[in-house]
């Protein structure tokens, strides 16, 4: 196995403090770049798409829960399987308490083209409480190019999308896919990929910041069970 050199503290020392500079770097270009996401244009929706949940029938309105932003992530789980992705599995074990992005009116939600009778199970057998819809027509994992046809078979792949709600209107801002899931998980990571942000002052574009009045990384953090949903 290949292990760190081992060296005096102060040599430790000095060689963290180069680190830091490019991590500092690195940060500052994270910034930008999430800056860069949130000027992306968006597309309306004009699909009207049915999912299959917990109470029902539901379209891609329904998922939003009230709340202005949809964050959906693709789970892979095909009709034909047993269970759902390990992959995907280890992705929604790192999810955090869901009254943090509920309070910056974001909703986190699941979708598979599994039917919702083999979703149930599983989702139990994990012991998550996230909601979790079936799309069983398949249209919805097709069109947001999770569901691909190659040579004559439908290959399943990870992703995650993020939509905005203006009234009754949806639009889709936002999707990445497989490697672009990396070090995803955490509250602040997702709402750095939708159209609002973290919703703080610093962050550009100017204007975002007030949409919902609730900046995370702030005073105005509240322990999960705090907030006012």
């Amino acid at each position: 196995m290949s292990l760190p050199e081992i060296v005096s503290r102060a040599e430790w020392r000095v060689a963290r403090e180069e680190l830091l500079t490019k991590e500092k770097a690195a940060t500052r270009a994270r910034d930008a770049l999430n800056a860069e996401r949130r000027r992306l244009p968006m597309v309306e929706i004009d699909r009207e798409y049915v999912f299959e949940g917990g109470d029902g029938k539901a379209t891609l309105l329904d998922l939003f829960e009230g709340r202005q932003q949809l964050v959906v992530y693709h789970f892979m789980f095909a009709p034909e399987w047993d269970a759902g992705c390990r992959s995907c599995s280890g992705f929604l074990d790192q999810i955090g308490h869901l009254a943090h992005l509920h309070a910056r009116g974001t909703t986190f939600a699941a979708v598979s083209r599994a039917p919702y009778p083999k979703i149930l199970p599983f989702k139990a057998r994990m012991g998550w409480t996230l909601p979790w819809y079936s799309s069983p027509a398949g249209d919805f994992n097709r069109d947001f190019e999770v569901t691909l046809e190659r040579e004559g078979e439908l290959v399943e792949r990870p992703g995650l999308s993020c939509f905005l709600r203006e009234g009754g209107r949806v639009f889709h801002t936002y999707s990445t896919y497989e490697r672009g899931l990396d070090g995803l998980g955490s509250t602040t990571s997702l709402l750095d990929l939708t159209a609002l942000g973290r919703q703080e002052e610093w962050e550009e574009p100017k204007g975002r910041a007030s949409a919902l009045g609730a900046p995370a990384g702030s005073e105005r953090i509240r322990y999960h069970d705090e907030y006012d949903d």
